[in-house]
């Protein structure tokens, strides 16, 4: 499954399938699958489908499970296009441009311009209600969107589900359902329904695909500090401050011996991304969940002030041995619950 990029010019019309922002395995997986199903189906022979993950290429790295999967199923990144890898704003002059949805139901800020050639959505997510004259719109509160790309391939082409197919779909939905667990509180009974009729044509264990999964998710032993960083990151701005928050996967410790210049990369990343901080999020299970922080910024004072204003809002942060580094008691401050608390710090007392 490997793009042909020399069609694009020949196509009457360019159908973009474009996974989310966060080109998590689910985006790209559902991408790549429905692109090729569409390729296949679609009669007219001057349509061509481009399966598109709208992060710079050398980022797929990051997503290791998807690294792993991908390989799994007998794929590779080129299965994919990247950012920069496609003139959409040429194919939009001309008028041969089409976008298809996948795992989002809403055009990011960078894309808005091409609203008005969404053709089709596929998404798993609450339903926004833009562009209510798409010719397609299958939006479905399941657990994967890779549940919904199964269901049309079994409804259009069931021929198509060979070992690669299945062992994809499966894959994603296993791990975004967490192995159809109930308890999880995201499978649906057509997750479960589709995942069983998958399991048939996959010749792997299911249980111990999906722990493999969660594994290679976990598994940064290849990647490098600013890998890290950048593998979830999020940048914001308060007033004139512009800040980074990133999440880490990695205790403290063994980051260090990891990288024992640890200190000097993230104040070079913090340089390079021109942040007046950066706020590293740490979480890690050994043996029990545990949470730490990093604050990286251009004054020391601000870093001091910014832990103590967490600390007044129930963070409890304690510091240990390592410059803007702290132990967080409170586990339950993700970056959903910590991002506004540094956001009204910085717009209060800094913006």
């Amino acid at each position: 499954m490997t793009i042909r990029r020399d069609r694009i010019s020949k196509a009457s019309k360019v159908y973009v399938v474009m996974g989310n922002e966060a080109a998590d395995l689910d985006s790209m997986a559902s991408a790549a699958l429905y692109g090729y199903l569409k390729s296949r189906v679609d009669p007219d022979p001057s349509h061509f489908y481009i399966p598109f993950a709208p992060i710079p290429k050398e980022d797929f790295k990051l997503r290791t499970e998807a690294v792993y999967l991908f390989k799994e199923a007998g794929m590779g990144q080129d299965a994919l296009a990247f950012q920069g890898e496609i003139d959409l704003p040429q194919l939009h002059r001309e008028g041969r441009l089409s976008l298809v949805l996948m795992d989002h139901n809403k055009l990011a800020k960078e894309y808005a311009a091409y609203e008005g050639v969404v053709e089709e959505i596929i998404d798993h997510h609450k339903d926004e209600g833009s562009y209510p004259r798409a010719r397609t719109r299958k939006i479905e509160l399941v657990g994967s969107t890779c549940t919904l790309v199964a269901e049309e391939y079994f409804r259009q082409a069931p021929q198509l589900i060979t070992r690669r197919e299945a062992v994809l779909l499966l894959g994603t939905i296993l791990l975004d359902t967490v192995n159809l667990d109930p308890k999880a509180g995201r499978v649906t009974p057509k997750d479960t329904e589709i995942a069983e009729k998958l399991k048939s044509k996959v010749p792997l264990d299911s249980n111990t695909l999906f722990e493999t999964l969660q594994r290679e998710k976990f598994n940064v032993a290849d990647l490098s500090t600013a890998d890290l960083l950048r593998k979830d990151y999020k940048e914001y701005t308060a007033g004139k401050i512009r800040y980074g928050m990133s999440t880490v996967l990695l205790s403290l410790d063994a980051w260090k011996k990891k990288d024992p210049r640890l200190q000097q990369e993230l104040e070079e990343y913090r340089k390079v991304r021109k942040l007046d901080l950066l706020v590293v999020m740490i979480a890690y299970t050994e043996p029990k969940f545990q949470r730490e922080l990093v604050l990286v910024a251009e004054s020391e004072k601000l870093a001091s002030s910014l832990a103590n204003y967490l600390n007044s809002k129930e963070a409890q942060l304690v510091s240990i041995g390592f410059p803007g580094g702290y132990t967080q008691g409170n586990a339950e401050y993700s970056r959903k619950k910590l991002q506004p608390l540094v956001q009204e710090f910085l717009t209060t007392n800094v913006g």
